[in-house]
């Protein structure tokens, strides 16, 4: 799909982050768009702004984890625009906590946005996609899709499993011969509040540190803009990319796993422990 020009473009979590900047850029290519989130004050500021620049928006509140409401809300945004074209399952949540101390309310809470959200999105927009003449599905999976990081086992096993997912389906896609494609994106880290919104255990023990601490030191590691990201994952679509990385981190991290697959389990230990005692 490398003419965006009247495309009509799908996002989700499009009240802020990556999210918005994708829908600002879309919109500056000449896409329609459909925009969703479940903060109802945000994404009626972009679509506003997107609106008063002159562009097409579809706005409306979603939860990407009710699957009977991603259903019905693909039916209508079919109805509204004719076709759909891109869609990007963007939103998602972060959660820090051990394995142990971690509740099933958390866990079922992420994997129901950071996962089930992705699968929802693409099953709901597939049959669409495959009506056009062009279709893409992006689905947005983390380097934490690529490597296990202590305290985010919740987010790495969503982002793993978005990750083979998108995967299988890429794979599917090409053996069916028709005219849609998916990418797999890994950003590393972003400058968006994701994990100011996140819930937070307390992981002092693993970390050193409380939980203020530990979101302030993670929020040191993000090097990457939410405009550049987006501009990264729109390259990725024209260009067809299976998988696509997002920052110098994430080319650092997915090179780490590549070229030691487990011993950068026993580096990332040691340097928590020594973190832990300067603490």
């Amino acid at each position: 799909m490398k003419v965006l020009d009247n495309r009509v473009a799908v996002i989700t979590g499009a009240a802020s982050g990556i999210g918005r900047a994708l829908a600002q850029q879309l919109a500056a290519a000449g896409c329609r768009l459909a925009i969703s989130d479940v903060n109802e004050t945000g994404l009626k500021e972009v679509a506003d702004a997107l609106r008063a620049q002159g562009a097409d928006v579809h706005s409306e509140r979603l939860d990407v984890a009710d699957r009977a409401a991603f259903h019905a809300y693909a039916d209508r945004v079919y109805a509204h625009f004719g076709e759909v074209h891109l869609v990007i399952n963007n939103a998602g949540v972060a959660l820090g906590a051990t394995v142990e101390d971690m509740s099933y309310e958390d866990f079922d809470w992420l994997m129901g946005i950071n996962f089930w959200g992705v699968v929802h999105g693409t099953k709901a927009f597939l049959p669409y996609l495959k009506q056009a003449d062009a279709g893409h599905i992006v689905n947005i999976s983390s380097v934490f899709g690529l490597i296990g990081v202590p305290t985010q086992s919740a987010y790495n096993a969503a982002k793993f499993a978005v990750r083979g997912f998108t995967e299988s389906l890429r794979m599917e896609l090409e053996i069916e011969g028709g005219q849609v494609s998916c990418t797999s994106v890994h950003p590393g880290g972003i400058k968006t509040n994701i994990a100011r919104n996140a819930r937070m255990n307390d992981v002092s023990h693993i970390t050193g540190s409380d939980s203020e601490k530990a979101i302030a030191d993670f929020e040191k590691m993000f090097r990457t803009t939410a405009d550049d990201a987006a501009r990264t994952i729109i390259n990725g679509v024209r260009n067809n990319k299976r998988r696509v990385l997002i920052g110098s981190d994430a080319y650092a991290i997915d090179t780490m796993q590549r070229s030691m697959p487990t011993l950068y389990q026993k580096l990332m230990i040691s340097g928590q422990k020594l973190m832990r005692k300067r603490s």
